[in-house]
Order: structure tokens, then sequence, then C-alpha cells
């Protein structure tokens, strides 16, 4: 028993004890390619408007967790101008003439085509208050004309608001006249309720009926535009 004992309390013998499990280091998060993070929002506004973007989806999108995100990108407004950097600098300057009312034209036209191909860059200026740095020659352009062609300073900002309240408002709607067509199903309230017009109350509209929706299909964007801004430099002429 006594070599028993010894043998069972010698410290030699005894089993050794597992080594302590190595804490995980906290250090800085991952680094993440600004880039990938860019293009994986630009991909999702393209493909799911701006109610598909989320820090949390483009997280998830990258391989991180939002709280690492949060270290690259500040919120979701920031993200939404570092995908709109640039965006301007992949379309070429057209060639414009240098005639200040035709040159004014041409910028609007231009700035109305460009959006026409990136309805999503449409969505996110609808949240107020974002752009794209490099775009914004087109509004130096559209404020330089308005004064070449005599309006004040202050007449040729107006005009400036007035012209891209004309190009935006187009845009959203045939982008909603688009997503609606999406529907076979949908009913149309608008024109159909036209051909019920009540020709006393609505002369005109009633008469137009069966025609609207020729008039309107042909909808001429370089004609209304032109409309749009000679009455704009009316001002100046009126001045004189």
């Amino acid at each position: 028993m006594a070599a028993e004992d010894n043998e069972q309390t010698d410290p030699s013998k005894k089993a050794e004890a597992p080594a302590p499990a190595k804490k995980r280091s906290v250090g800085r998060p991952r680094r993440i390619d600004p880039e990938t993070i860019v293009a994986t929002a630009r991909r999702i506004l393209e493909t799911e408007g701006v109610a598909g973007l989320s820090m949390r989806r483009v997280a998830k999108e990258v391989g991180t967790t939002p709280m690492a995100l949060y270290h690259h990108v500040r919120d979701k407004d920031e993200l939404l101008m570092l995908t709109l950097a640039g965006t301007a600098a992949t379309v070429p300057r057209p060639d414009l003439p240098a005639d200040p009312r035709d040159r004014l034209l041409a910028v609007s036209l231009h700035m109305h085509g460009t959006l026409a191909r990136m309805p999503w860059v449409v969505e996110v200026l609808s949240l107020g208050d974002l752009t794209d740095e490099g775009a914004l020659w087109m509004v130096e352009e559209i404020v330089a004309c308005g004064i070449a062609c005599g309006l004040t300073p202050e007449e040729a900002v107006r005009a400036y608001r007035t012209i891209w309240h004309c190009v935006y408002g187009d845009l959203v709607f045939r982008r909603a006249m688009e997503r609606r067509a999406e529907d076979p199903a949908r009913r149309r309230h608008f024109p159909d309720l036209l051909a019920d017009a009540d020709a006393t109350e609505l002369p005109h509209l009633a008469a137009l009926a069966d025609r609207w929706s020729e008039l309107t299909d042909d909808y001429d964007a370089t004609g209304q535009l032109g409309a749009v801004i000679d009455g704009l430099l009316g001002r100046a002429s009126q001045r004189h």
C-alpha cells in the first residue's frame, strides 16, 4: 500500500495539465478593398435600386460584418456618394456648339440622355443633396450659358433649377411607367379615365381623349427642352 501511495502522490507521475487556450488577439478589422465595396454597392443599386441597398447587405456581400464596414464607410449616404463618384467621367463629354443658346440645349440634352441610361443614378439623386462631383461641369455650363445669353447670375441659377426639374421629372415619370408596364394585369387609371370625361366640364381633355396616348408617346425631349430654354432666356430679352 505504501508503495502504491507513493506512486500515486509522486508529482512526476501526475498527468500534465492542458495548456491554456490562446486568446484571440483583437486588432484592427480586416482591410477591405474600397473598390470592392463600391462595385458591390453599384451592382445592388443597378439591379434592386436604393431599397435593396444597406450597410448590412453590402457587408454580407463582401464577406465582413456591418461593424467592420463602418470602419471604411461612415454611413449609407457616404456609400452612395462613393458609388456616384466617377460615374459622370465614364461618359465622354460631347462636342458643344459655340452659340450659348444652342450650347445650353446641348448640355441639357446630354444630361437627360446620360441619366436615361443610368436609372439607378436618378433614384440616388432623388434622395436629395447627393451628386457626383464629376457632373458639376454640366451645371457650370448651364449657368455660364444663361449668363452669356443675358440672364443675371441669379436668373441663371434659377434657370438651371428649372431645366433640372424638367430633365429629372421626365426621367422619373418614364421609369415609373416602365415599372408599371412590367405588370400586365395592372389597371390603367390614366389616360383611360379620359374616355369618360365630361365634355362640359373638361372640353379639351374630352376632345383629345382618343389621341392622348399618341400625342404623349412621341414626346420629344429636344423640342420641349428647347421651348423651356427659350422661355427662360426670354427674360433677358424683355429687359432690352
